[in-house]
This record gives C-alpha cells, sequence and structure tokens, in this order.
C-alpha cells in the first residue's frame, strides 16, 4: 500500500532531496545536485519565490521505504497578474510503479482544485530559470547541473495517467572547432560600427556585478514573450546572484552596451561541472568543493545557459558580437564542446542564433499537462 506523506522538517526535507541519490545510484549519467543548495531552493526561509509561491512536498511510502517525491507548486504572480490558471508539479521522481505516480500526482490534482485552477502542468519549477521538462530522448547523454535527468518510464507514466505534451524542449552540442570565426569577425566589425555598441568582457567577478540589475530587466524583457515566462522579482534577483556567482567564471559572462552605456545584449556560459558534481555526491565538504573549483577553471565543455538581445537590436546580428568575446575565451580555456541547455523548440527566433553552428540535438524534454 503506497502512503503518502507531507514534508514538515528540515529532516523530511533532506529526504525529499536525497530520495534520487538512490534511485540513480547505478546510472552513469544522473548528475546529483548539491545537498545544501537543494534544501535551500526549497526552504521559504531562503528562496524568495515564496514570496510569490508557495509549495508543498510529498513523499510516498511503500513498505516503509521512500518510493517517490513531488513538489506541488502554486506561483500567485502567474495565476493573480497573468491568469494562468496552472498548477506547477516539480522534483518529480519515482520508481517503476504507476501507482505511485498516480497517487503523487492526485495529490497534485487535489491541491489544484482546492484552488480552482485549471490544469497541472509538470515537471516544472518556480520560474523559467527553474530546472524544467521530463527528458523524453537522450537518456545515454551525461546531465547538468541546470537540468533534472529521469528514466524513461516516467513518460510511460506520464502518458498513461492522461497528460498530454504542453511545451517540448532541445539540446544540443556543437564542436568549438566549428564555430564559423571569420564570419564573426567580419559581422562583429560592421555591427559594432553601425549601431556604435561596444562588447564587455571581463576577468573578475568584482566587475560583472554592477552590471547584474541591468542583466535581470533585459532577462524580463527579452523572455516576456515566451509562453513559460513569469517575472523575475527584485529578491529572486538576488537570490539567483549569489547561488550562481561562484559558479561562473567570469569571462564566461559578455555584455553588449550602446553608446550611451545601456546594456543591449547579454550571455552566460558555464564551464560544465557534471563529473565533478558526480564525485561529490552532493556535499560540498571536506572536499567537493576543490572538485568543483578545479572543474570551473578546467572544464573543456561549455553550457550556453542565457542568451538575451533587447528586441530594439533582435535579428541585426547582435549574437555576432557575444560570440566573437566567447571565441576568444574558449581558446584561452581550450574549451573544446558547446552544449546549448533546454530551449523551446517553438522559439524559433532563438534557433536562428544558432544556424551557422553544425549543431546536433542530443536530447528533447517535455512538460506535461492535464486539465482538472
Amino acid at each position: 500500500m503506497i502512503q503518502l506523506h507531507e514534508v514538515k522538517n528540515k529532516k523530511e526535507l533532506k529526504r525529499f532531496v536525497t530520495f534520487p541519490f538512490t534511485l540513480y545510484k547505478d546510472s552513469k549519467y544522473w548528475v546529483p545536485p548539491i545537498i545544501s543548495d537543494e534544501v535551500a531552493t526549497l526552504s521559504a526561509d531562503k528562496n524568495p519565490a515564496f514570496l510569490n509561491a508557495e509549495a508543498r512536498f510529498f513523499l510516498a511510502y511503500k513498505d516503509n521505504y521512500i518510493v517517490g517525491r513531488v513538489a506541488a507548486i502554486v506561483n500567485w504572480t502567474e495565476i493573480n497578474e497573468q491568469q494562468v490558471k496552472k498548477m506547477r508539479f516539480g522534483w518529480f521522481d519515482t520508481i517503476d510503479d504507476i501507482n505511485v505516480s498516480e497517487a503523487l500526482l492526485n495529490k497534485v490534482a487535489e491541491i489544484g482544485n482546492q484552488h480552482k485552477l485549471e490544469y497541472i502542468e509538470g515537471p516544472v519549477g518556480f520560474s523559467n530559470l527553474d530546472k524544467n521538462g521530463a527528458l523524453t530522448e537522450g537518456f545515454d547523454h551525461i546531465g547538468t547541473m541546470a537540468t533534472w535527468y529521469n528514466h524513461p518510464y516516467y513518460i510511460t507514466h506520464f502518458e498513461t495517467l492522461g497528460f498530454k505534451t504542453e511545451k517540448e524542449y532541445i539540446e544540443s552540442k556543437f564542436a568549438f572547432k566549428n564555430l564559423p570565426v571569420e564570419r564573426f569577425m567580419r559581422v562583429n566589425d560592421i555591427i559594432l560600427k553601425r549601431f556604435k555598441l561596444k562588447p564587455g568582457s571581463y576577468t573578475k567577478t568584482s566587475e560583472i556585478i554592477p552590471h547584474l540589475d541591468s542583466m535581470f530587466n533585459l532577462f524580463n524583457q527579452t523572455y516576456s514573450k515566451l509562453s513559460t515566462f513569469v517575472p523575475i522579482s527584485d529578491p529572486q534577483r538576488d537570490y539567483f546572484k549569489k547561488k550562481f556567482i561562484n559558479f561562473i567564471n567570469p569571462e564566461y559572462i559578455k555584455f553588449v552596451f550602446d553608446e550611451h552605456d545601456k546594456m543591449v545584449a547579454f550571455a552566460i556560459v558555464l564551464p560544465s561541472f557534471s563529473e565533478a558534481l558526480q564525485e561529490t555526491k552532493g556535499k560540498l565538504f571536506p572536499f567537493g568543493f576543490l572538485k568543483l573549483l578545479k572543474a570551473k577553471k578546467t572544464s573543456k565543455t561549455a553550457l550556453f545557459y542565457l542568451i538575451g538581445v533587447d528586441p530594439h537590436y533582435q535579428n541585426k546580428g547582435v549574437t555576432a558580437v557575444i560570440f566573437n568575446e566567447f571565441h576568444k575565451s574558449f581558446i584561452k580555456f581550450g574549451i573544446e564542446t558547446c552544449i546549448r541547455l533546454p530551449e523551446l523548440a517553438d522559439n524559433l527566433a532563438s534557433h536562428q542564433i544558432w544556424k551557422d553552428f553544425d549543431t546536433k540535438i542530443i536530447k528533447r524534454r517535455k512538460t506535461f499537462k492535464k486539465m482538472l
């Protein structure tokens, strides 16, 4: 018999966070989170997402063993301001037992009905900067710190329980040696002169911090038209600054400014921490942070995390300026492989950016929806 237990304290929250460590203990492709960071993400006293949202966490037990988990999330900004009556679910993991999945998702639906919402969708987080989507293709590729991994049977469970595909995301890779360098350099010179722009590249974190608020303003402006968009609040900005700044090599953040020093484009790339995270097993101490620090400096794989361009400058070649700057940094750090993290499959404007990169799709993931 399956029993659901709602998480009520820090000890139980740690069980919630660490359940996947058991579920994926034999997987070569699952990448564990940093346990302390994951606990903070799911704690109302740590994560400012809870100022505009609420979340309840459930563990499924069978024969006194944890066999599944789910987070039921209500984003009030999305519901009240955007009029999107969505019940979110995320942090979904389960053994291969359809009854466990059904019990967990029925609980999410129950909460959605209590709030008079129209449908449930997941796996998703609190906002666009959280992980989202269940993997549907590419199970034999290592995960990343910015994505969820899951067993193939998750998709069968969703479909069996009446969920339909809502959104699809793609992840792709390309070899650094295939970058059309000459084209970037040529277009870079033309764009800088034509629009009186200037690139911003940095070697110190302290040089980046003064520009982060402008970057988040541009992020909200750039991504506002996407169907998944929920604005990032000021407290969330501060939270994400602290959360990610130690993971980002300052030379992997690029800005473009106009003649009045207004930011018109930005891009963030992460070094791959996948293998280092697997070695740390979710723990920073005693030696985990040293492994991450080493990966930050020596990883040969770069993950393209975010790119944003002011709508006024879209389709005008500004990304050539960004890629020209990245080319310099990638040579310095010996980058060999580039990965594009999840992008909506129907975001044609984003795909145009990469049309000359000889990319290969390596993963697909989807969110799933069911009417209440």
